[in-house]
């Protein structure tokens, strides 16, 4: 070989451990994000999870408790349970009945006690209720959810829904996909379909700080090595399927991120300044009011990790153009079994509360290719199955086949319900795939059905989940 300074086994090594990184979509974000480009997309993703399974008689599907009474359990086997909630005064007990916005429509849609400010949004969301989710397994309804494809066994099959969108679209962002304490698959697209998976908010913020660079790790240092120097003989011949080339590519663009320092787009701490430089005096307003915008406090340390610091790192990712795609664990502690009706509700609520704070951000905000920044946004929030419509003897509820999900924003038919629960034991609806009308010929409603229908208001294509989209829930 004529680089004397890596031997054939390092670079064997290297050359193979970079390429199963990449083909298998685990490799670091530094070796394979996207060319700096701070233009917003014209069309923006969110997928918001909800960890545990969320009851949705709490917040997307409710019962009437006038109907469904104590005195009628044995019949309906459905216990709404909002008087449980009355410790808090915050709650109501009863539905919630949305009030109508100025210009828009009456409300089409009711919701559940734990839905909190997200009911002020009603004439931009749809409601799809009664989802067959065919699994009261955690890891199995999450991951099919995820990918629109039920698992084998436990293990997921196929892309993420936001691998499939940014393999398709392309989007010429710095990182177009974010996958923030949650799991991403891919499947079938190159390697810039990844996302950059981060666990907390000081992942991702080192993820994309220049310190990111420091190499730590020897396998990538031989490859680093080989950077702007000739490799041939043996070299380039495991080079044949590009994988120094696409390394070296891949370095560069890395670069061109690192110095955009888009880590201080996602930092709210304010900048101290004795110079009074207007520049800093302008990013510090501008984080003031982001706090504001998601209820976060005026001054201190902010709890990035929080369902509202959560929300507000989507809005700095997709306003900035940094991202298309952000798919988000945005609340947990849903997993109750026990007695903790107000637990649940409250930690529900938090959930729809943060949504809602990125909703008005979004509608507030210009797009540069016209309208807000929701006319151009594409959410979809879910969980891996709900509650169940009984309390147990431990007070609790326990794992439901039949859920909800709600779809916001770009493509969606807004202020619209599709689907339903029935009114015994909230088993999973049988209804027309074109209105949503309860049918007794009709079919279930499937997690694969609500993926391909939010693939289709992407416009692209949605053949891989072998079913067509849910015509009443896209727009036009």
């Amino acid at each position: 070989m004529s680089n004397p300074r890596i031997s054939r086994r390092n670079f064997l090594q290297a050359a193979a451990g970079f390429a199963g990184t990449s083909l298998l979509g685990v490799t670091p974000f530094r070796a394979f994000a996207q060319a700096s480009s701070l233009a917003a997309p014209d069309r923006c993703f969110v997928f918001l999870y909800f960890s545990g399974g969320f009851d949705v008689l709490l917040s997307l599907d409710p019962r009437d408790p006038k109907v469904f009474t104590p005195e009628r359990v044995s019949e309906t086997r459905i216990l709404p349970g909002y008087s449980l909630l009355s410790t808090d005064a915050s709650f109501p007990t009863d539905v919630v009945r949305p009030q109508r916005r100025d210009g828009a429509p009456e409300p089409a849609m009711t919701f559940g006690p734990a839905i909190g400010r997200l009911a002020e949004h009603y004439d931009k969301l749809a409601v799809v209720r009664g989802i067959n989710m065919k699994t009261v397994a955690h890891e199995v309804g999450f991951r099919y959810f995820l990918t629109g494809k039920q698992p084998i066994a436990s293990a997921a099959r196929g892309s993420s829904t936001a691998t499939e969108i940014v393999g398709q679209l392309k989007p010429a962002v710095p990182v177009p996909s974010i996958a923030y304490g949650i799991e991403s698959y891919n499947d079938r697209y190159p390697g810039a379909a990844n996302a950059l998976r981060v666990s907390r908010a000081n992942d991702l913020i080192l993820a994309l700080s220049p310190s990111a660079t420091t190499l730590d790790a020897d396998i990538e240092k031989q490859l680093v090595d080989l950077r702007g120097q000739s490799v041939t003989c043996e070299s380039q011949l495991y080079d044949t399927r590009g994988l120094v080339s696409q390394y070296r590519q891949a370095r560069s663009q890395m670069d061109d991120v690192l110095g955009s320092k888009l880590h201080k787009q996602f930092q709210l701490d304010f900048e101290a300044n004795n110079a009074k430089d207007p520049a800093i005096d302008q990013r510090n307003m501008a984080r003031a009011a982001l706090r504001a915008q998601y209820n976060l406090p005026a001054t201190g340390n902010v709890n990035y990790d929080s369902p509202a610091g959560r929300a507000a790192l989507i809005a700095i990712a997709l306003k900035q153009g940094i991202s298309q795609c952000v798919s988000m664990n945005l609340v947990g502690g849903l997993d109750t079994h026990f007695g903790t009706q107000l637990t649940h509700a409250t930690n529900q609520r938090a959930g729809w509360n943060a949504i809602a704070d990125l909703v008005d951000d979004l509608r507030k905000s210009p797009h540069p290719a016209g309208g807000n920044f929701l006319d151009h946004t594409t959410m979809l929030a879910f969980s891996e199955f709900s509650r169940t419509p009984l309390i147990n003897s431990s007070g609790g509820r326990d794992h439901h086949i039949s859920s909800s999900a709600l779809l916001i924003g770009a493509g969606i038919a807004h202020n619209t319900v599709f689907g339903s629960a029935g009114d015994i034991n909230m088993a999973p609806g049988v209804v027309d795939r074109k209105t949503g009308q309860t049918d007794p010929s009709g079919v279930n409603i499937l997690p694969e059905d609500v993926i391909a229908t939010v693939l289709a208001a992407a416009g692209v294509d949605y053949s891989i989940t072998r079913t067509s989209p849910l015509e009443g829930l896209l727009s036009g």
